[in-house]
């Protein structure tokens, strides 16, 4: 079995959510997913739904096979404990793939890294970023 790792914040789930998980669950026979834990996501602003809500919304989409919080320390003790052939990243994730495999490497994990593809969208059909659907709100209901 060919196991799959997708790991992400997964506020305000949107169509780019859905089409990176399914380009996840693509390349394997199962795909599990880290869900970001709002204390450790400091590349962004934090999340507005709380962590047990968006674990669970990302559990109940059709391509995910198990959903986890990530560890509160450590990004890669979950990483150890799925033992994955492949970890896929999300078309514009901030995580530089030569830096991620020399972690792996140093902490004896072998697991391929993949790079998700964008979705084909028209920019102004669709909202594919949680930020995007924030400002919307704000300019319809503020």
């Amino acid at each position: 079995m060919r196991r799959v790792v997708a790991q992400g914040t997964f506020d305000l789930l949107h169509p780019g959510h859905l089409s990176y998980l399914q380009d996840a669950r693509s390349r394997g026979d199962h795909l599990d997913v880290i869900v970001a834990r709002s204390e450790n996501v400091t590349h962004k602003p934090k999340p507005v739904v709380p962590d047990h809500q968006r674990r669970e919304m990302v559990a109940a989409l059709d391509p995910v096979d198990d959903a986890r919080l990530g560890h509160t320390e450590d990004f890669f003790v979950p990483i150890r404990e799925i033992d994955p052939d492949v970890i896929v990243l999300g078309h514009d994730q901030h995580h530089d793939e030569e830096t991620l495999a020399g972690m792996l490497a140093e902490r004896g994990i072998d697991c391929e890294i993949a790079r998700a593809t964008a979705r084909d969208a028209d920019p102004g059909a669709e909202l594919l970023s949680t930020g995007r659907i924030i400002d919307r709100v704000c300019e319809h209901r503020c």
